[in-house]
C-alpha cells in the first residue's frame, strides 16, 4: 500500500522518499515520504488549531463514540490491517492476526468504554469536601487535556504499539501528532484512513512518517508546540529525546528497552515452563520489549531444562526475520561475541539457510546458549533478538540477587507450583510487571511500564488518562 501524511484532515506525500523493504526476502515493496520540517510543523499547527476548534468542543461521550468507530472500522478492514503488518514485520501472519490487531481494536474499544463507565476521568468534575483555615471553601477538581501529544511508535509491534497511545491520548481530549518507526508505515497510514472515514475533526490525529535523528521524529519530539510526548522504543532513544525534550520541559512517558529474566524453580511445571520460555524467548523472534533473554534455573533441574529448551529451539520454524539487515547484523555480532565471551551453543547461533527468496531476508536462527559469568556483555545488553542465557541458581535469594542485576528492569517470570513461593518473590523482583506461571498475560486496565532503563510511567487503563490528562484544582471561598 502507498504510505501517506496525514495532516489537518488531508493526505498528501510530500518530502523525500525511502524505500520500504521486505524483511521476509529483502525486496523493496514501495516507497516512504520522509516528513520534512514543513510538514511536522503543519502537523502541530492543525493539531493546534483542532484543540481550538471543534475537537478541543467534543465532549466525553461523544469522543467515546468516535472510538468506537475507529474500532468498527479497524474490523471491518481486519484482513487489510493483517496483511500490511506481517508484510512491513515480517512476523508470521497467524501472530498479527491473533494478536496486534484485535488488540489494537481491544485498546480503543477499552477507553471508549473507560470514558463511559469513569465520566469524571474524563474531565468533568471531582469534589473532594471541605478546605479550612481563612474560611469555608469548595474545592473540587477538573481534568483537561494537555494539549497537542507526540506520538513515537516503533517497529515491533507497530499498530498495537500506536494505538495503546492514541487512544488514550484521544479519550483525554487531546489532539494527535503521531509518528511511526520508518520500518513499518503501512498499518499506521491504514488508521489515519480509517479515523479519517471515522468523522473526526480534521487535526483531531495527524500522521507524519520519517526517520528520528535530524529528520522528523527529532523535529517533532523537540517542537515548541508539543506539549507532550509518549514514546515506545530503545532506551538510548529514550535518552536522545529526553534530551531533546528538555528545552520546553515537555512531559514525557517513556517504555524503553529490557534484558528481562526469568526464575525457573525446581518444583515448577517443567512442561508449562520449558513452552513458556519458547514463547517469551522466540516470539517474533525475540523482538518484543518483554521478551526474556536471561533465564535462572534452579540447579536440580538445570540440566534437563537446556536440554529440552534447545530441542525445542532446534524444532522452530516460521518464528519470521529480523526487522532489517542492520538489526540482523546486529544480532548476529552478539552470536560472535557470545562465542569470544566462551559461551556454549544449546541452539542456534547463526543465519539459517532456506534454499528459496528468504535467503535474501534477514533471518537468524533461535539460539540457547549458556555458561557465560554475570559480567558478559552478552548477558547484560539487550539483544532484542531470538537468543536467552541460561544459568544455574542455587537459592531463592541467589535467584533474586541474579534477576535483579541488569539496568534494565521492564518485565520477568517466576515458574513455580509453590504460590507462596510466587507472593514472596513476585514483589521482590526490580521488574514493572511479574508474570507468574504465564508470559505476555496482559488485562488493558492493569499498569503498564518498567523501572530503572526500562522507562518512564505507567500505560493502561486510568493509568494512561492521569499521563494525558492535567488535574487543576478550583477553589471557591464561600
Amino acid at each position: 500500500m502507498k504510505a501517506e501524511h496525514y495532516v489537518g484532515g488531508v493526505f498528501r506525500a510530500d518530502g523525500p522518499t525511502f524505500p520500504l523493504i521486505t524483511p521476509v526476502d529483502g525486496a523493496e515493496a514501495g516507497s516512504v515520504p520522509e516528513a520534512t520540517r514543513e510538514v511536522v510543523d503543519d502537523a502541530v499547527a492543525a493539531a493546534r488549531a483542532a484543540l481550538a476548534g471543534p475537537w478541543g468542543a467534543t465532549p466525553a461521550e461523544e469522543r467515546a463514540a468516535a472510538l468506537r468507530r475507529i474500532a468498527d472500522g479497524i474490523q471491518e478492514r481486519f484482513e487489510e490491517f493483517v496483511d500490511a503488518e506481517a508484510a512491513d514485520t515480517g512476523k508470521p501472519r497467524e501472530l498479527a492476526a491473533t494478536v496486534d490487531i484485535p488488540r489494537a481494536i481491544g485498546n480503543f474499544r477499552a477507553y471508549a468504554d473507560l470514558l463511559y463507565a469513569r465520566p469524571e476521568r474524563a474531565y468533568t468534575t471531582q469534589i473532594p469536601g471541605w478546605s479550612t483555615g481563612t474560611g469555608q471553601a469548595l474545592n473540587y477538581t477538573v481534568r483537561r487535556p494537555l494539549g497537542v501529544v507526540a506520538i513515537i511508535s516503533p517497529w515491533n509491534l507497530p499498530l498495537l504499539l500506536l494505538t495503546w497511545k492514541v487512544a488514550p491520548a484521544l479519550a483525554a481530549g487531546n489532539a494527535v501528532v503521531a509518528k511511526p518507526s520508518e520500518e513499518t508505515p503501512s498499518t499506521a497510514t491504514l488508521l489515519a484512513q480509517v479515523i479519517d472515514a471515522a468523522g473526526l475533526p480534521a487535526g483531531a490525529f495527524n500522521l507524519v512518517h520519517g526517520h528520528g535523528a535530524d529528520a522528523a521524529g527529532e523535529f517533532l519530539t523537540g517542537h515548541p508546540g508539543v506539549d507532550a510526548i509518549a514514546f515506545t522504543g530503545e532506551s538510548a532513544t529514550g535518552a536522545a529525546i529526553m534530551r531533546n525534550a528538555a528545552d520546553h520541559v515537555t512531559p514525557v512517558s517513556f517504555e524503553l528497552g529490557g534484558k528481562n529474566p526469568a526464575l525457573v524453580f525446581a518444583d515448577a511445571d517443567l512442561d508449562a515452563a520449558v513452552e513458556g520460555t519458547v514463547r517469551s524467548s522466540f516470539t517474533h523472534s525475540g523482538q518484543i520489549c518483554l521478551c526474556t533473554e536471561r533465564v535462572y534455573v534452579e540447579r536440580p533441574v538445570f540440566e534437563e531444562f537446556v536440554s529440552r529448551l534447545g530441542e525445542r529451539a532446534r524444532a522452530l520454524d516460521g518464528y519470521g526475520p529480523m526487522i532489517s539487515a542492520q538489526h540482523r547484523d546486529k544480532v548476529l555480532s552478539y552470536y560472535r561475541l557470545a562465542r569470544e565471551e566462551g559461551a556454549t551453543f544449546v541452539a542456534g547461533g547463526g543465519a539459517p539457510s532456506f534454499g528459496d527468496e528468504r535467503d535474501g531476508g534477514f533471518h537468524v536462527e533461535p539460539t540457547v546458549i549458556t555458561g557465560l559469568p554475570e559480567t558478559a556483555r552478552t548477558v547484560r545488553e539487550e539483544v532484542f533478538g531470538p537468543i536467552c542465557h541460561v544459568a544455574p541458581f542455587d537459592t531463592e535469594d541467589e535467584a533474586l540477587r541474579l534477576a535483579n542485576d541488569s539496568p534494565y528492569g521492564l518485565a520477568s517470570t517466576v515458574w513455580t507450583r509453590d504460590l507462596s513461593r510466587a507472593h514472596r518473590v513476585a514483589p521482590r523482583i526490580e521488574t514493572g510487571i511479574v508474570w507468574v506461571n504465564c508470559w505476555n498475560l496482559r488485562d488493558l486496565r492493569t499498569p503498564f511500564g518498567g523501572v530503572k532503563a526500562s522507562g518512564i510511567g505507567r500505560e493502561g487503563g486510568e493509568y494512561s488518562l492521569d499521563f494525558f490528562s492535567e488535574p487543576v484544582n478550583v477553589c471557591i471561598q464561600i
